[in-house]
Formats: structure tokens, sequence, C-alpha cells
């Protein structure tokens, strides 16, 4: 089988929507190509030692692929997503050079050119997250593993919102906690909730390949006795005020729609971790989680990317 490759060239912060728009048009995976991984200063804090090419990478901006059958109504398909794209710049999301280029590729290059860019990577003091096809070898007795296919759902563990949002739940996540995930895509921050000790966990993602994906993912990771994932639109229609936690890594927009669902389900002293918050939007975000009742305990930053890590009163 004959397959195109879509590469769009595009802003840090519309890298998330994308890639949602990538999948839903039926791109089973994505490759993100980002300048800043060659200058990340990984060594210094976990060990690790990357080979990367710099002619991978683009001087200016970031590079999201997908792969895309090639059939009679590619044209249509390509024409969708970049309208989809340009929409985006209604919603105050910077979308950068929006430069689309499409070629042709065979499907053994299709299978394995989005490979060769995810490895095991060490993202916390205690997380490291194994793609399927690797073998690893744990460094330390107290580590905890994540192993991942990322090849149907959004989010390998490795971008830098994921990352913080992962290493906000080690510092927050008690024995026995009922955690909610907002927007869970590959189902990775439940999987980490689960492996910190939580009990109860529920995951919701409104798109059904991401909550697919999230119950295998789930499953790989032999915490589906603690992990109930199902499709639902943010907290729409969820009752429960028992959650200890909730944690969501999405748009600073949607972050917006539901902060007071947040409060609802909630207990007093429940903690709120929001991720995918590019700079500019950050006080935004923060005066409505505080209009809400909350009080920021903590704010992380990586790269162009902010998460808060909020208690409720």
């Amino acid at each position: 089988m004959k397959w195109s490759e879509i590469s769009i060239h595009t802003a840090n912060e519309a890298v998330e929507p994308i890639s949602h728009i990538l999948h839903e048009a039926g791109a089973s995976g994505v490759v993100i190509e980002d300048p800043f991984e060659l200058i990340k200063e990984r060594e210094d804090q976990f060990g690790e030692i990357y080979q990367l090419d710099p002619n991978d990478y683009p001087e200016e901006g970031v590079i999201v692929k997908a792969y895309l059958p090639v059939n009679s109504f590619l044209g249509e398909t390509v024409d969708a997503i970049k309208e989809s794209i340009n929409n985006l710049i209604i919603h105050d999301i910077d979308i950068g050079l929006n430069k689309v280029t499409i070629s042709e590729v065979n499907e053994e290059e299709w299978a394995t050119a989005w490979k060769k860019y995810y490895n095991p990577v060490k993202i916390s003091e205690r997380f490291t997250v194994v793609p399927t096809w690797e073998e690893y070898t744990p460094v330390n007795s107290d580590e905890l593993i994540i192993e991942l296919d990322p090849g149907m759902a959004f989010g390998t563990g490795t971008h830098p919102t994921t990352v913080m949002c992962i290493q906000a739940l080690e510092r927050t996540v008690k024995q026995g906690d009922e955690v909610i995930d907002v927007g869970t895509g590959s189902g990775v921050l439940s999987i980490a909730a689960a492996l910190l000790g939580a009990s109860n966990i529920k995951a919701y993602d409104l798109d059904e390949v991401a909550v697919k994906s999230a119950r295998l993912n789930i499953k790989l990771n032999k915490v589906q006795d603690r992990v109930l994932v199902a499709q639902n639109n943010l907290l729409d229609g969820i009752e429960d005020h028992s959650a200890d936690v909730v944690v969501a890594n999405i748009l600073a927009e949607v972050i917006l729609r539901f902060t007071d669902d947040v409060a609802r389900v909630l207990k007093p002293g429940g903690t709120f971790i929001a991720s995918g918050i590019i700079q500019a939007k950050k006080d935004l975000v923060k005066d409505a989680i505080i209009n809400e009742g909350f009080t920021i305990v903590e704010t992380i930053v990586m790269e162009d990317w902010v998460a808060i890590i909020a208690q409720k009163k």
C-alpha cells in the first residue's frame, strides 16, 4: 500500500490541536520535530544520552507529521485538514508558518519512520516511558515504568505538557486517592496515577480513538483494575464529588470552560493539575481557577508551556 506523509510546519502552541485534527482525519500516529530537542539539557538531570540529527529538525517552529493512506479521497482529506488548522485561529491559537506539504512513502517506510523518534525516556525522578517495542532494564529499584504504544492515540508521554503533569502527580497523589483524568488521550496520566498508588481513577476523553487506545495502554500496564476509561465531554454529567485529584492536560481555552465542574467534583482540599497552557495564557487560566475558590500552590514551566497546581479551599 502507498502512504502519504503530510507535514505541517507550525507553532508549538498548535501541536496538540493539530495532532488531534490529524488523528480525526485517519492518521494512526504523529511525529513531532521540535528543534528544542537539540538543545534540551537532559544528561545533567537524568544521565541520559541522546543522538539526534539536526537535519531532522526545523530552524524555527515545529513540524508535525502524519501518515495517511493514498486513496481516491486523499485530496478531500487533506483539504479538510488544512481547513481545520486554519480554523484554529478563531480560537486564538498561533499556527505559525502553517506550511503544509505532502509526499508519498511506501508501507515499510511508514511503519518504521516515526518509531525512530520514540525511545525510552526518563521524564522524572521516578518515571520512565518505554515504547512497547523497546527492551528496557530499570536503573533503580524504585523506578516506575510506563509502557506505551502511541501509534493510535494522542501523546507519547514525552511532550512537555505531559511531563509536567506526571511530575505534578508525583508530588500530589497519595495511596488510596481517587483521581479523574480529563482528556486522557493515550491514558498515560491515569497509568502514572495508578502506579503512584491511586486506588480509583476515572479517565475521560471525547474522542473514541483515544478511549480505545487508553484502554489498550492501561491493560498493557496491568492497572485496569483501578482505571475506568469512558467516552465523555470533559466533566459533563459527572456527579461524583469525591475526587482527591483532577488532572487535565488540554488547551487553555478548554480548561477555561470547565473550572467550575472541577471545583464541583473535587473534595475540599483536593488538587487540580492543569497543563497544556501556553505561557501567554497562563494568567487567564490562573484567574479562572482562583475565581472558582482555588489557591494556586505551584506553577511549573517547561519550554513555552505552563502547568498549574491548585488546591480547593
